[in-house]
């Protein structure tokens, strides 16, 4: 038996999983946002859960680059843990019982894909998650690639167009334009208080998918959300020539979106002479991921029981 962690921003996500990747448990619990307390809150899930249970080894899913030895460069909104060397201080914490693998939310996604998803069976894909922002996992050879410091797969930061004439241009990134909250929602707020200053922004983007057809800022928004995070998977077609993508997060629950999206896609790719060529011969698929909420729990210990039984 395996213990998953998934720690969001808001949210930790814990569990007991098998070895083949079936969670038996799962509760949830706020996430702290001082290091020591973070610290101790995961060492306490870890003693409770393996009271349980006889546990071969732990697996936790963290937003943030980490590296594979899991040590945190960043940490996502959990800022208080950048630069943390995490995997070694939870190694001492729980007197080195169990073997410990930390791994990058949107990679964790990719791995469970791998595992029990939509990607069995596949070498090379890329997996994109859009929630607040825009995350991405890369499977090359069959393995991820997290580059030379683990930074791979921040397609939140790439650049897509109309850049700032001054100051920082990560407006024009993937992460203000094409994410679920930073992107459609934060776009669809300035219109709105454009309009009325006395407007309440909101978080939830199925409140624009239900208005789009009454309200004209929930439409514009809308039209520029889908030619953003089409535009953000042109570039990843044209940089690892995938044979699938897979869309992550809760929105590619949504039919009427992945299928619009398919269809947006297809759209630039026609207006693109080089792609166009290309399509039907290397354009890959896109596809939703199969796995959601249990996802992160599931990836990192996917790792976990690799490395337990190579």
């Amino acid at each position: 038996m395996y213990i998953g962690i998934d720690v969001g921003g808001t949210t930790i996500k814990y569990g007991l999983l098998t070895t083949t990747g079936e969670v038996i448990e799962k509760q949830a619990i706020p996430t702290p946002k001082e290091r020591n307390a973070f610290i101790d809150t995961l060492v306490d899930l870890v003693n409770q859960l393996a009271a349980k249970e006889d546990i071969q080894g732990i697996g936790i899913s963290m937003p943030g680059i980490v590296r594979k030895d899991g040590y945190l460069l960043t940490a996502g909104s959990i800022k208080e843990l950048d630069d943390c060397p995490l995997r070694d201080i939870l190694l001492e914490k729980t007197d080195n019982k169990y073997p410990i693998v930390i791994e990058n939310d949107a990679n964790s996604v990719a791995y469970a894909e791998k595992w029990i998803g939509n990607a069995q069976g596949r070498d090379n894909y890329v997996c994109l998650v859009l929630g607040t922002g825009v995350g991405g996992g890369i499977v090359i050879n069959g393995d991820i690639y997290r580059g030379a410091h683990g930074m791979a797969g921040e397609f939140g930061w790439m650049l897509i167009d109309k850049l700032p004439p001054q100051g920082n241009i990560e407006s024009a990134s993937a992460n203000y334009r094409a994410a679920v909250v930073l992107g459609l929602c934060q776009q669809y707020n300035q219109l709105k208080l454009a309009e009325n200053p006395n407007f309440e922004p909101i978080n939830d983007a199925r409140i624009i998918f239900d208005t789009e057809d009454s309200d004209p800022f929930a439409a514009f928004a809308l039209k520029n959300f889908y030619r953003d995070v089409a535009i953000t998977l042109l570039n990843l077609y044209v940089s690892f020539d995938p044979e699938l993508i897979l869309i992550g997060g809760a929105i590619s629950t949504n039919p009427y979106f992945m299928e619009r999206l398919r269809e947006t896609v297809e759209h630039y790719s026609k207006r693109h002479n080089s792609i166009a060529y290309l399509i039907g011969k290397t354009i890959a698929p896109i596809k939703a991921t199969y796995l959601q909420n249990d996802a992160g729990m599931i990836g990192a210990v996917y790792r976990l029981h690799q490395q337990i039984n190579s």
